[in-house]
């Protein structure tokens, strides 16, 4: 497999809320996690990252992405996913209870590879944006 084939996979099953089982096979064990978004300020590991995005589906249940851009740099050997997450929280388990309300908010995935997995991903995401259409700040 690729690692534009392995990132896509990896994407995919994180984005839809598969976690940790699934997405440890497109990952080194100890994979790395970043972002300088607050909501996600201590996960630290892909392994937390892929348990929270499972969990946000939860207060999301309709929770979704769409893909709007995917690109290799082969030299470097690193993979760039940008999407738009989009869902209404209906569901229980948010900081409040459902308000009903729509989120739709631009991220990007900068996944890094050492051989044939994810040894480090970034993602980049203006939370505060996302908090506020959710009623959630």
């Amino acid at each position: 497999m690729s690692i534009s084939e392995t990132a896509m996979a990896f994407f995919d099953a994180c984005e839809t809320g598969k976690g940790w089982d699934t997405c440890k096979a497109y990952c080194q064990e100890d994979a790395a996690f970043a972002c300088q978004a607050g909501a996600l300020a201590d996960i630290t590991t892909l392994e937390g990252y892929t348990g929270w995005t499972a969990g946000i589906l939860t207060p999301i249940p309709d929770g979704h992405y769409e893909l709007t851009s995917f690109s290799t740099d082969h030299e470097r050997a690193v993979v760039t996913a940008t999407a738009i997450f989009k869902g209404h929280q209906t569901g229980e388990g948010g900081p409040v209870p459902a308000t009903g309300n729509a989120v739709s908010t631009n991220y990007a995935y900068v996944m890094e590879f050492d051989g044939d997995k994810i040894a480090r991903m970034t993602k980049i995401w203006n939370d505060a944006d996302a908090l506020v259409q959710l009623g959630w700040a």
